[in-house]
């Protein structure tokens, strides 16, 4: 009797600890260092509830709940500059940001100002922002001609305000040659058509809604930036791509050339590989459940065009796997 009795004991206490190892099984972790991920919860940092970045991201968090089983929660943000400090905090693990930005973020240049983020990984990118010289005057076709006007280039400390730095220095020009306003799209639009401005740099997704209102009243021209310039911004600033106003957008007859920052998504460094690779899949294989009309640029083959960053480790393991590279 005692011998059976000391049996049960034991088979008792080995059950007890089978159940206790499982129960430590099932405890959240951010996964080991292969990557042999357990996350469970993934944050997305978006925009304003008004903008592109906010929609986007309600969809490709259900795409990532949907195809990996993680959870993906979506916030509101001040976009793509502050997403790089939301990220730098630990607030989220996923960010919409713009190439420049984020070039910017990585270097600490301009609005980071000395403070670098190192923190920041690469997993894709997603649709042009284009850059818009727009103007109602008929004596400005060129950049050039920008020349002792008054000019918007976007809010103090804004992606734009760089880049209408960027390219008067391609045309051997500063803002020392205009006179400088930096006011936001909507007050640019309602500048030009109140004749307080002449022109005004705006870097959006076309076609920007505040550029479509002012076509409604007036005759709205997009001056061209030449091919040779734009060939010099994209050797000196590798987050530029060509692109192109196409033909009646606001009202215009011809396509414009123009050159463009890219949307991208961001990632913290400390993110498993695993749970990476699994979320760029999810995205670039299932483009056809993003319903918005950014969606059209959206594409694997072109993700890492543009790419002003080094890419995650389980980023760039999903594109090694479909042959795509940086061009």
């Amino acid at each position: 009797m005692k011998r059976r009795s000391l049996f049960l004991g034991a088979v008792i206490m080995l059950s007890l600890s089978m159940i206790l190892a499982a129960c430590g099984g099932e405890k959240k972790s951010s996964g080991d260092a292969k990557g042999d991920s357990k996350v469970k919860l993934l944050t997305i940092a978006t925009g304003g509830t008004g903008g592109t970045y906010y929609p986007l991201g309600g969809m490709m968090g259900k795409i990532i709940k949907d195809e990996t089983g993680i959870n993906a929660d979506v916030i509101t943000s001040g976009a793509s500059s502050e997403n790089m400090a939301i990220l730098k905090d630990n607030k989220a693990d996923i960010a919409f940001t713009q190439t420049d930005i984020v070039s910017y973020a990585t270097k600490g240049e301009l609005m980071f100002d000395g403070k670098k983020i190192d923190s920041l990984k690469g997993l894709g990118t997603l649709y042009p922002e284009t850059i818009q010289i727009v103007t109602t005057k008929s004596d400005i076709k060129s950049v050039e001609d920008l020349k002792g006007k008054v000019v918007s280039v976007g809010a103090a400390g804004s992606g734009t305000r760089a880049n209408a730095e960027q390219i008067l220095e391609a045309y051997g020009m500063s803002f020392d040659d205009i006179k400088v306003r930096d006011l936001s799209f909507d007050d640019s639009t309602a500048g030009i058509q109140d004749g307080s401005i002449d022109a005004a740099f705006i870097t959006a997704g076309t076609p920007t809604s505040a550029v479509e209102g002012l076509s409604a009243t007036d005759t709205v021209s997009i001056v061209p930036i030449d091919a040779d310039k734009a060939d010099a911004l994209i050797e000196k600033y590798p987050f530029y791509i060509k692109d192109e106003v196409p033909a009646d957008t606001y009202k215009i007859k011809e396509a414009v050339p123009t050159i463009a920052v890219l949307s991208m998504l961001v990632v913290r460094e400390d993110l498993p590989e695993a749970v990476v690779y699994k979320v760029t899949k999810a995205i670039y294989e299932n483009t056809d459940k993003i319903k918005h009309s950014k969606a059209q640029f959206i594409k694997a083959e072109s993700a890492l065009n543009g790419m002003s960053i080094d890419l995650h480790p389980g980023a760039k393991k999903y594109f090694d796997e479909k042959g795509i590279s940086q061009k």
